[in-house]
């Protein structure tokens, strides 16, 4: 596996830097983090200066904060590689590493690490917490886990349908592209299929089946085709955002308009999103690792609640698609990428 691969030169340079922190800084107290992504397609994207603008604000706000990789902090990054089989072994390999802290960036991620390990601090970016049973209560935690929710309710699932609705009036065959709900999914799904029933709109095409590859991204499109899909929502799951940039171009290719959750779809071309600002997020979860590095329990920092929504549309994608955006669309917006 390529994570293994990863581990054996990480575990070299972690003992090559160390030594170097000790002379150059006796007085200083160097942090040794685990950053992991479930699905990251390479960990060189996890950085201050990579691809991903997630991880970029994340480091960036630890700069801020006073953790500086190379002087006061050691960064152990980690991708699950889009395979949720793996998770459990990928955890509590983590956890044998005896790092300060774990960032889980993903639902599935954070139950593993709570299955792994109850004294080292975890900080997780996590769907509903409590649904899934990740934290006891959102303000009081517990135990050794905090962190941000990018849990928007579930009424965002109408609203997508609506924005779609309004940008192509004529919709009545709506592509779900997820993988098969998974426990505490429920009300989301419900939502979805309430929301449709009333807007008298049919959900087509099959869930997603690991492993989720790109022969499975293509096979489930191909179904949507076949469904005479008319739009597309797309839903959050790591699954969906580590393979966005083929999502973005499988939409394109089936000229399929399409509705995402985060902007980082958006911002690589797809057409239109609506949610919570993973940027926004990654700050205040850098806030609450400053937090506990600095004495604090996780188990005492409440989970961070996202009350900002945005709505961000690419008018270059929609003028390739042929789509006119409403004016109301428009001005309700965001941000409008010209």
């Amino acid at each position: 596996m390529r994570r293994r691969n990863f581990l054996g030169v990480l575990c070299g340079a972690v003992v090559a830097t160390v030594p170097f922190f000790a002379r150059a800084q006796q007085t200083t107290k160097v942090y040794r983090i685990a950053v992991v992504s479930p699905a990251a397609t390479s960990v060189a994207l996890m950085s201050e200066t990579g691809g991903s603008a997630y991880y970029r604000a994340f480091f960036e706000r630890l700069r801020q904060l006073g953790y500086v990789e190379g002087q006061n902090l050691v960064v152990e990054r980690y991708s699950g590689e889009n395979r949720p089989e793996h998770y459990a072994e990928l955890a509590r390999e983590i956890v044998r590493g005896s790092p300060d802290l774990i960032l889980a960036s993903a639902t599935a991620l954070a139950l593993e690490f709570k299955a792994a390990t109850d004294t080292i601090p975890v900080v997780a970016v996590s769907a509903d917490p409590v649904a899934y049973g990740v934290a006891a209560s959102l303000p009081r935690p517990g135990g050794n886990i905090t962190g941000v929710t990018v849990d928007a309710g579930v009424e965002i699932m109408g609203k997508c349908l609506e924005f779609l609705r309004e940008m192509v009036p004529a919709a009545s065959r709506i592509a779900w592209l997820a993988s098969r709900p998974r426990e505490g999914q429920a009300p989301y799904t419900v939502a979805l299929q309430e929301a449709a029933r009333k807007m008298q709109i049919s959900l087509v095409g099959p869930p997603l089946q690991a492993p989720f590859n790109e022969a499975e991204f293509r096979r489930v499109f191909a179904a949507m085709a076949q469904a005479g899909a008319d739009a597309l929502l797309v839903g959050g799951g790591p699954e969906n955002f580590g393979n966005r940039q083929l999502i973005v171009e499988l939409a394109e290719k089936a000229r399929l308009p399409a509705i995402y959750f985060f902007r980082e779809f958006t911002d690589i071309g797809g057409l239109m999103s609506y949610g919570v600002s993973l940027s926004d997020l990654s700050r205040h979860a850098a806030d609450q690792i400053d937090q506990i590095l600095k004495g604090a329990k996780p188990g005492d920092i409440p989970f961070y609640q996202p009350t900002k929504f945005e709505l961000i549309i690419n008018l270059r994608t929609a003028k390739a698609l042929g789509i006119t955006m409403p004016p109301t669309l428009l001005i309700a917006a965001d941000e409008v990428i010209e």
